[in-house]
């Protein structure tokens, strides 16, 4: 099955995602793809935004898998202590998906195994 492809327009560039979103190439992520892709998305990226983002990327970089969400939920609950870094509130700061779908897109990762 092919995934439909669109763009996000980063600095006057189209930069070919999939249907959700997600990057066609890795190498085509920078800041800029991420704050243009959370504004389509209506998301206004905060400083907890960068570092779930900078988290999930480093993740990845050094696995070369994505990070699951307990994980992340590990990760946070240490760095934010147990009232930020929950579940419950990296949902809050993912709405469309999530911390591990939303999250990677911005991030400029690939779509999760299992994913449709």
């Amino acid at each position: 099955m092919a995934t439909l492809q669109r763009t996000v327009q980063v600095e006057g560039r189209a930069v070919p995602t999939d249907s959700e979103g997600y990057l066609q190439h890795l190498g085509d992520w920078s800041v800029a793809f991420a704050q243009a892709l959370a504004r389509e998305e209506g998301l206004v990226l905060t400083p907890e935004h960068w570092e779930v983002i900078r988290f999930l990327r480093a993740y990845f970089q050094e696995r070369g898998v994505q990070a699951q969400v307990r994980v992340m939920i590990k990760h946070f609950a240490v760095a934010w202590g147990p009232q930020r870094g929950n579940n419950h509130h990296l949902h809050d700061l993912f709405p469309v998906g999530g911390p591990q779908k939303q999250g990677n897109r911005l991030a400029g990762l690939l779509r999760t195994k299992g994913e449709h």
